[in-house]
């Protein structure tokens, strides 16, 4: 969600409004620690912290201290069960912010940064119930949200994570199953690169996280794929899927190569790209079929659907290996 891109909106047409943050998550609860949503006096909002009773007594408040219009920070807890008699059963302390015309500014500049795609922390002080000048930090935590107790300075700090990382996935192919894929992967946390030597198989408006590229030579664009990225070959040509993959694998530096196919399409692969010169070891780091495995459907939506989901899967799991390896320092979130 463009946080901030919100924010500016709303201080521009109604004057003020308030910024909800999931501050702490215990046990089961509807969202994650640093999920927000962004509401107004008139108890529009933009976002989501998990829905249900919830979220609706907390637009009620974020909407009654927007219409306040004074700047002002405020942390509210919630038992799920006992307080509002959801299931759940977990607990939940939110934190509420109320933002004003005199940060309207400063809103402009985060906006402008959460714009550019790229994930970015900030680090404010909190005084008097208010939050101070948010002043960009250099290193992203390894929380979304944190109140820190600042020893040197006899300060307390709110460190706060806008944006998310989006994996690059380079999805070759433009037929049936590509165009469904594209529509899959829309609400999902992937910068796609959409390749295809044929333009008139591209539709014409694509997502907004979706980048389309008309080559002759589709393979030429692996060579500015960056790091860590996904590589999905489903073209119309089994040799080019096949050529796709060599070069992919040979490069040795994406998180995930993958090509549709079947178990016979593998087998042949396996000896083909054998032939080639790769080693098992190599071929081995290849998926194919790609997909889950429970949907049986042949139909373009529902492979396309199991795609995404097994995306999905793979790239959370490459998050969580990738910052255990990193050994990232932990932020305790206020309250624990």
């Amino acid at each position: 969600m463009r946080v901030w891109g919100h924010i500016v909106d709303c201080l521009k047409s109604s004057g003020a409004c308030a910024l909800v943050t999931v501050a702490r998550a215990e046990g089961s609860t509807p969202r994650e620690l640093g999920a927000r949503m962004v509401v107004d006096g008139d108890m529009r909002f933009h976002g989501t912290i998990g829905g249900g009773t919830l979220e609706l007594e907390a637009i009620r408040q974020a909407a009654a201290a927007a219409n306040a219009a004074e700047p002002t920070f405020f942390l509210r807890s919630v038992s799920l069960g006992p307080d509002l008699g959801q299931c759940c059963g977990g607990r939940v302390e939110l934190a509420i912010e109320v933002l004003t015309q005199e940060a309207l500014n400063e809103a402009c500049r985060l906006s402008e940064l959460e714009a550019s795609g790229t994930p970015f922390s900030t680090v404010s002080e909190l005084s008097d119930g208010k939050i101070g000048k948010r002043r960009i930090h250099t290193k992203l935590p390894s929380q979304r949200f944190a109140i820190e107790r600042n020893s040197d300075t006899n300060s307390t700090l709110v460190i706060e994570q806008f944006g998310a990382a989006h994996r690059p996935l380079y999805v070759f192919g433009a037929g049936h199953v590509g165009k469904a894929l594209i529509l899959a992967l829309a609400p999902l946390p992937f910068k796609v690169t959409w390749i295809d030597s044929r333009a008139d198989q591209f539709p014409g408006p694509v997502p907004g996280n979706v980048t389309k590229i008309c080559v002759e030579e589709p393979t030429v664009v692996l060579a500015d794929a960056p790091e860590g990225a996904f590589v999905l070959a489903m073209t119309h040509s089994h040799a080019l899927d096949e050529e796709i993959m060599a070069r992919a694998l040979l490069l040795q530096r994406f998180a995930y190569c993958g090509v549709i196919g079947s178990k016979t399409k593998r087998t042949r692969f396996q000896k083909r790209l054998k032939s080639r010169g790769l080693s098992d070891s190599l071929i081995s780091t290849m998926a194919c079929p790609v997909g889950i495995s429970q949907i049986r459907s042949k139909q373009p939506a529902a492979i396309a659907a199991g795609i995404a989901v097994d995306l999905l899967q793979r790239d959370e799991a490459n998050h969580q290996q990738t910052a255990a390896g990193e050994g990232l320092a932990q932020i305790v979130p206020h309250g624990q």
